[in-house]
């Protein structure tokens, strides 16, 4: 069984048809069940962010695999299948180990190295666990993106750059406003990304900001947690949008609802006069089709970013980022292939003991006489013996089998010795004692 990832971002399809792909946090649960339900698919992590939708699973092959989550892929999204190939990447073993590492470490985001994908692997990891769908595969091989993708951070510098999409995009808005001090800011959706949006407000000395929350009392935290750094906030339902619409000069909307939330007739009933820029976040989209044609106001979203970023250089050195999360590939499948050895050096060692017990038996039954402390001593010589000699070829096997070319090693002990262990009852059994003639 190998890992095999399936996903698709901002680097293969456009935003118009990631949105119809994307699973919202309601439906993830849904979609994991229906992931583990296929025939071939032991374990599952669904990752879907604001630029990419990735199912992270363990199959039992390829071919089989790969058709059993597109279908579901397919299935959500009312997608056709052939479609959806036309805009899918996939990766298989240790291609998909990789593409996870690089993915932790922000090296395939939209915004290069930005850390917000780190808490968003661990919440698809969370949900992931809370449906009961990882095992001790993926659990490993997440953990392990998590430790790669902070440890990149930390030593390369990237998250001192603090590139987000919501930087990027509030970057554009202050190019179109002239800056935010002391204007006035709606963000629509209390969640993470509205959470960053508000850090990025308050640093830009903006004048006031409203959070507009389906549930008030998540809006209401954030709006405290702004007015406790000295910003002037307060929150509201989503039926008030139109009035605070009115009000505002940019509104940043990033809820993940499915369906339009920022609406033509809502924009609308702003004053002409006032220029309005709106920054759509949200995948599917919040902002209504029509909306960025309103006179006075510009829309800032997902595409005009993509298309921006890129366009223009990172202005961040990733060479090193690069050599750290290939270096961490290679320790990752190193400790694979030596880890898939340790059921057989076991088999070999349990072999090596049942032997050695039938023989000790063999010998009490002929030499009954035999003072109980020399007994002993002739066991604990014995089994110094075979410790001896099994050691060397044990820990050489696998040395060898961290190695590249590695995997035959362990299937050659096993026919060597006539090992399987997955079959304990194989393994207990002893070797055939040849007659006395034989001996």
């Amino acid at each position: 069984m190998s890992v095999l990832a399936v996903g698709m971002s901002h680097r293969t399809a456009e935003v118009r048809v990631l949105e119809r792909v994307t699973v919202s946090a309601v439906d993830v649960p849904k979609v994991l069940h229906d992931l583990l339900a296929c025939a071939n698919v032991s374990e599952a992590v669904l990752v879907t962010t604001c630029n990419r939708v990735e199912v992270y699973a363990v199959v039992e092959a390829f071919h089989a695999g790969l058709a059993d989550i597109v279908g579901v892929l397919a299935r959500h999204s009312g997608e056709d299948v052939s479609a959806l190939y036309d805009h899918l990447y996939v990766h298989y073993a240790a291609a998909a180990a990789q593409h996870l590492f690089t993915v932790a470490a922000g090296l395939d985001s939209m915004v290069v190295g930005e850390s917000q994908i780190l808490g968003q692997v661990r919440l698809a990891y969370g949900a992931a666990r809370e449906a009961g769908t990882v095992g001790r595969t993926l659990h490993e091989l997440v953990q392990q993106a998590l430790r790669i993708g902070k440890r990149v951070h930390t030593d390369t510098g990237l998250d001192q750059a603090g590139g987000s999409v919501v930087s990027e995009a509030l970057a554009d808005v202050e190019e179109a406003l002239g800056g935010l001090a002391g204007r006035t800011a709606l963000i629509v959706g209390a969640g993470s990304m509205g959470g960053l949006a508000a850090a990025a407000l308050r640093r830009a000395a903006i004048g006031e900001v409203v959070v507009a929350n389906r549930s008030q009392g998540n809006g209401e935290r954030l709006a405290a947690s702004l007015r406790e750094q000295g910003v002037p906030a307060a929150a509201v339902a989503l039926d008030g949008l139109r009035e605070r619409i009115a009000d505002a000069d940019v509104v940043i909307s990033c809820t993940g609802a499915v369906g339009a939330v920022v609406r033509v007739d809502a924009v609308t009933a702003r004053p002409a006069d006032r220029p309005l820029v709106i920054c759509d976040l949200g995948l599917p989209r919040d902002v209504e089709d029509g909306v960025a044609g309103i006179a006075g106001v510009r829309v800032v979203d997902l595409e005009s970013l993509q298309r921006r970023l890129a366009e223009a250089p990172s202005g961040i050195d990733t060479r090193r980022a690069g050599e750290i999360v290939a270096e961490e590939v290679r320790a990752y499948l190193a400790a694979q292939r030596s880890a898939e050895v340790t059921p057989t050096v076991t088999a070999l060692r349990k072999r090596a003991a049942e032997v050695v017990d039938a023989e000790l038996l063999r010998l009490d039954a002929r030499l009954p006489e035999l003072d109980d402390p020399v007994r002993a001593e002739l066991a604990r010589t014995v089994r110094r013996v075979v410790d001896k000699l099994l050691h060397t070829p044990t820990v050489r096997v696998k040395e060898l089998a961290s190695g590249p070319a590695g995997t035959g090693y362990a299937e050659a002990l096993r026919e060597l010795f006539q090992l399987d262990p997955q079959a304990p009852a194989a393994v207990a059994a002893p070797f055939e004692t040849p007659v006395d003639g034989g001996r």
